[in-house]
């Protein structure tokens, strides 16, 4: 039996973001039952629970602001290294989901190694680049990661982008890496055209099928909602841009309209957020084109959703996005007036140009992302 503990996300069932999507689908697809797998989840008190045959165990971590993540990694791999000794457990795998506790991880990675043990790391993206963080914290995420790089047994890298850049800027470590995507639902919405529910939100909303562009995902800078908004407001489509996203008690937000102005244009509409993913399929679906504008991380969970749902495709024109979107998406780049050009051009685009696209797109998702082939991957690398 090889044991498996995962610490770094927030938890299972999912009910978050790209990393907890990830432990649930590798967990709840499990292929290779000779794998046992363990998972740290954030928690008010330190319970244990079974989920698929997962040991879920609960870290209890204090309200402490920003260091929030650090204590919780921290304490959750304290936990891991006392389990395995308790339970003379051999040739287990740490599996750390991103690169925050660095500067600490080094005296654990000992520890386990004499336990016999790997540690394996998911770098993520290019955390040191958000734009919500200040010149320490940026500086810390980029400490920290080059140390986890330089510890780490094994780093798995979502985008070959990633693993690159992470063979690059830390030669002087000779990582040892993989690639391993990050997976996609490919199936198709369980509501109907007229589903009362779709029809509803349609409504409340002011928008039609097939006439929309959408947009899904945080709010922040980085992703380029400064860029596309002015960009769409520049366009002559009579489409609307639906931005599924949360923006209540958001700075860029207020700084964004009062410097575009984009709530004076009927056809920018800020939705809210969409809790049911049956609901948001069908939204997405029905879209006449997606927008993705994220430039900073490796591959995106909401960009695999649109390819595998949305007709068409506009994707930023970086390395992170062109390696999955390939020949199944169009592209654009921030100078101005290029994306407002390419809005207009695909007014016009025939059906069969947006069928082969479509097709492309599904493609690519179903050979290449889907959560089944990924977990079969990750099983080859845990037990190779």
């Amino acid at each position: 039996m090889k044991n498996v503990f995962i610490i770094g996300s927030k938890g299972i069932p999912a009910n978050y973001g790209g990393f907890e999507t990830f432990v649930d689908e590798l967990v709840s697809r499990q292929q290779n039952t000779e794998i046992k797998y363990h998972v740290a989840c954030l928690s008010d008190n330190d319970n244990e629970t079974e989920y698929h045959g997962a040991h879920c165990f609960n870290v209890k971590v204090p309200n402490i602001g920003p260091a929030k993540a650090v204590y919780y990694d921290l304490a959750a791999l304290k936990y891991c290294v006392k389990y395995i000794k308790d339970n003379n457990i051999d040739d287990a795998v740490v599996y750390i989901l991103a690169c925050r506790i660095g500067p600490f991880v080094g005296k654990y990675v000992k520890q386990l190694h004499k336990l016999n043990c790997k540690v394996y790391v998911n770098p993520d993206g290019h955390e040191w680049k958000r734009a919500k963080w200040n010149y320490f914290i940026r500086k810390y995420w980029k400490l920290s990661e080059k140390l986890m790089v330089k510890h780490a047994d094994l780093l798995i890298c979502d985008s070959r982008n990633i693993e690159k850049y992470i063979q690059e800027d830390y030669k002087q470590y000779s990582p040892k890496t993989t690639f391993i995507a990050y997976g996609a639902d490919t199936s198709k919405s369980i509501l109907q055209d007229d589903d009362e529910k779709l029809l509803n939100w349609y409504k409340e909303k002011g928008v039609q099928a097939k006439e929309y562009y959408l947009v899904v995902g945080r709010f922040v800078p980085e992703n380029n909602y400064e860029t596309m908004i002015k960009e769409f407001m520049k366009s002559n489509t009579k489409k609307d841009f639906v931005l599924i996203t949360n923006v209540e008690q958001n700075k860029f937000y207020e700084t964004l309209k009062n410097e575009t102005h984009f709530d004076q244009d009927k056809r920018i509409k800020f939705v809210g957020t969409v809790y049911d993913q049956q609901l948001l399929k069908k939204i997405r679906e029905n879209a006449y084109g997606y927008l993705h504008g994220h430039e900073v991380g490796g591959t995106n969970p909401s960009l695999l959703e649109a390819l595998a749902t949305t007709d068409l495709n506009l994707l930023l024109d970086v390395g992170f996005n062109k390696e999955v979107g390939e020949d199944g998406a169009v592209y654009w780049n921030k100078e101005e007036g290029n994306l407002a050009n390419l809005i207009n051009r695909l007014e016009n685009i025939n059906n069969d140009q947006l069928k082969e696209l479509s097709i492309k797109a599904k493609q690519r998702i179903d050979s290449e992302y889907s959560w089944d082939y990924i977990v079969r991957k990750y099983e080859e690398v845990i037990y190779g």
